[in-house]
């Protein structure tokens, strides 16, 4: 059973909702380990003072923040916490928005909200209350020694808490050079172009989705370790597509 990893207290009014924090995603990335290629060990990173020239025990380390060159100030993990106050258990939501208005861009990390303890109740009317009004709270969370705004909105009948981005986080197009649509498609090309589009459309079911590559990599892995030579694949040559009602054709064919 996963632990949450934050408790406390959404606000918003005079209302006060005891929750638990639980993270919403896991990581399945392949994972490999830097190994010395000549005995098969497993290669260590260690913190080094380059003033002394000698690796530093973890339990001799800690948080530093430089004033001007050279001249510390030093802060235990309860200093730094002490900087949030009452706001370190507190997930206070400033207002309300329309849910559809958020742009998706500007979701960070997702986490689930549980009911704390004797927090069903407010829990439940939160939830309620967000599904009939179609709308998520926008609020401020300290979380790892950092503020965050926060979206809580519902997600089926859990709420759903999203870290965001902030607006000057989100880098605009036109700072990158990129290539300028000029030619307009002819009017033959978007009617066969939305008629592949809605040919291929679906309803969005997630768990049709699986990381294929992450699978062959595993797949590489326990080749190699029954023995097996492994051989890069050939460079394939990318077809043409300057024909593009040709492409269209093809691909409305096929679908």
């Amino acid at each position: 059973m996963p632990r949450s990893i934050w408790n406390g207290t959404i606000t918003f009014g005079l209302v006060a909702v005891p929750i638990k924090v639980y993270s919403a995603t896991e990581s399945k990335t392949v994972h490999f380990r830097e190994v010395h290629a000549k005995d098969g060990s497993r290669i260590e990173h260690r913190r080094i003072c380059p003033k002394e020239g000698k690796a530093v025990e973890y339990k001799d380390i800690v948080k530093g923040f430089e004033l001007s060159k050279g001249k510390w100030v030093e802060l235990t993990d309860d200093e730094i916490a002490a900087a949030a106050g009452s706001q370190s258990k507190r997930l206070e939501v400033d207002h309300f928005v329309p849910a559809s208005d958020i742009d998706p861009d500007f979701f960070e990390r997702t986490y689930y909200l549980g009911a704390g303890a004797k927090g069903k109740d407010a829990y439940a009317l939160l939830h309620a209350a967000l599904d009939k009004a179609e709308r998520a709270g926008v609020g401020s969370w300290t979380f790892h020694n950092r503020e965050r705004t926060v979206v809580i909105r519902t997600l089926d009948d859990v709420l759903a808490l999203h870290t965001m981005r902030f607006a000057d986080e989100l880098v605009d197009p036109r700072d990158y050079d990129l290539p300028r649509v000029r030619k307009k498609p002819s009017a033959q090309e978007i009617k066969m172009a939305t008629a592949l589009v809605e040919g291929l459309s679906a309803e969005f079911d997630p768990t049709a989705y699986q990381d294929e590559y992450r699978e062959a990599v595993l797949a590489v892995v326990k080749a190699k370790a029954a023995g097996k030579n492994i051989e890069p694949p050939a460079d394939e040559e990318p077809e043409s597509g300057d024909d593009l009602l040709a492409s269209l054709e093809a691909s409305l064919a096929a679908a």
